[in-house]
């Protein structure tokens, strides 16, 4: 099934029912939002998009997003939405490498593409619904659960861009399994999307949609935690997908503001470690209003979840060891810890996280020799080092790959030298991420070699996105090794000068 049903489908019950927002501005109703959609459909069926066929999403959080994004589903094509927050470079090999048909933007983010050299057609979502004749098509078109709907790009270790493949099936089984054991959604719910919509935010959509619940865009097309507060307040019942460093942005804002979080219902967070104090800090402030889910792009949102009751409770022995796990598999999904050749460990022993179920995706996008090392014998090798307790609980302990995770954007070190290492004063360059207190992690690169920080960041500006850029530079006379010239990143982290704690505190 066509997962874009769910709108079609509550747009036929309810065309009156509020749908889209942008802040506090009402943008369209359900059946306006529908008729939208369908208009984009028959555009781009006009344009020759065929069923299968990929279509890219470069923007900002904004309503449009989401008409551009059912546009697509109704035609039966499948999304590629891209990272507003990437250079458009990054963006160009993600339309080249999915083979884009067209790019859906916004004036800024075109603009980036233009100057990038991206040779695919590039609209915008209001301009291609006026080229369609006004009745748009009649249904969404015919999908099997197999079939490619969104196509995530990530990325390995290497740095090098990986799409994965989510199908119609993998996004029911999610969207479903969160209203088994994460959260309810309710039609007077408003989901809040300060996160990417490119990313997690946009994958919980879907839920909302067959709810004929409310979405919300900010004004700022991001997160501000005054802005989110009042929304909250204004809209009521609201929902919110939140990196677990924006949980504490907003906790430490209401805090000084004396907010009470009026209007929240839900926050779940996920995407990187959650430190214990702080949501209890947040569980304190604003009470029991945060589940947490464990997912990856490869399994969308659906590995384990973490209850509001676990979260909340305080009575039960072992509490606060509970609320540093990610909860418990999701009702769709088995999940194992297993040794380096996939034999499940013992309760309480570490070894590397597998997950099977029907929201792991088939594979990555033409590229099988990755797919092979992540996916055996059914089951999805995640790269995560963990335990499990006799209860079920899942508690990750390190990250096999060598991501850091800033505001809850991933960066990869080796792309980030490699850019360093094209300055000719640069002989070596070390990447990783070290503690900061609002961001979770910052880059900090380890240079070998005189190359000025200022000449650095224009270099990593001219080719990759800011977020990635390293925020503090440490100059070493080189850096170090063990007995085979393998970079100890180790070593590197127990720097003062590295983790930061040689900074005064100010």
């Amino acid at each position: 099934m066509n997962i874009a049903h769910w709108l079609a489908r509550r747009a036929a019950l309810e065309p009156r029912r509020e749908a889209l927002f942008l802040g506090t501005a009402p943008v369209a109703d359900y059946g306006t939002f529908d008729a939208r959609a369908r208009r984009v459909a028959e555009a781009l069926h006009a344009r020759g998009v065929a069923a299968g066929d990929r279509v890219a999403l470069f923007m900002d959080n904004h309503p449009d997003w989401l008409v551009g994004f059912y546009g697509i589903l109704y035609a039966g094509a499948a999304a590629v939405p891209v990272n507003a927050k990437l250079h458009g470079r990054e963006a160009r090999f993600i339309l080249d490498d999915s083979e884009a048909r067209l790019c859906l933007s916004d004036p800024a983010h075109a603009e980036a593409l233009h100057d990038a050299g991206v040779g695919v057609p590039v609209e915008q979502v209001g301009t291609l619904e006026a080229q369609g004749s006004g009745a748009g098509v009649a249904l969404p078109r015919d999908r099997s659960g197999g079939d490619l709907a969104w196509l995530f790009y990530t990325s390995g270790t290497t740095g090098t861009p990986k799409g994965v493949q989510i199908t119609h099936g993998m996004l029911g089984a999610m969207a479903l399994s969160y209203l088994a054991d994460v959260d309810t959604v309710l039609p007077e719910d408003a989901a809040i999307y300060a996160a990417p919509l490119s990313h997690g935010a946009g994958l919980y959509n879907f839920m909302h949609v067959r709810a004929g619940a409310r979405h919300v865009c900010p004004a700022s097309g991001g997160f501000d935690s005054a802005e989110i507060l009042t929304l909250a307040a204004h809209h009521g019942s609201a929902h919110m997908f939140a990196a677990p460093t924006m949980v504490k942005r907003l906790t430490d804002h209401a805090v000084r503001a004396g907010a009470s979080g009026a209007g929240l219902r839900t926050i779940v967070y996920a995407g990187a470690p959650m430190y214990v104090a702080d949501i209890i800090s947040a569980v304190d402030h604003f009470g029991p209003k945060f589940v947490q889910i464990y997912g990856q792009g490869e399994c969308p949102m659906a590995i384990t979840a973490l209850s509001r009751e676990d979260i909340a409770d305080r009575s039960q022995p072992g509490w606060k060891e509970r609320l540093g796990s990610v909860g418990r598999a999701q009702s769709c999904v088995e999940v194992r810890v297993a040794d380096a050749d996939g034999r499940p460990l013992a309760l309480g022993e570490s070894g590397e996280v597998m997950v099977r179920g029907a929201p792991v995706m088939p594979g990555y996008w033409r590229n099988p020799q990755a797919t092979t090392k992540t996916l055996r014998d059914g089951w999805l090798l995640s790269g995560d080092i963990g335990r499990l307790d006799a209860a079920g609980y899942l508690t990750l302990q390190d990250r096999s790959k060598d991501v850091i995770i800033t505001g809850g954007s991933n960066v990869y070190p080796r792309e980030v030298e490699e850019v360093l290492l094209q300055h000719p004063d640069v002989a070596e360059a070390a990447v990783l991420g070290a503690p900061h207190p609002d961001w979770g992690e910052e880059v900090v690169a380890c240079i070998v070699g005189g190359a000025r920080p200022e000449e650095l960041d224009a270099l990593c500006l001219a080719q990759i996105a800011r977020f990635k850029r390293p925020k503090r530079y440490v100059h070493l006379a080189e850096l170090p090794k063990n007995n085979y010239g393998k970079v100890l990143k180790t070593a590197l982290r127990d720097r003062p000068d590295v983790s930061g704690a040689d900074q005064e505190v100010g």
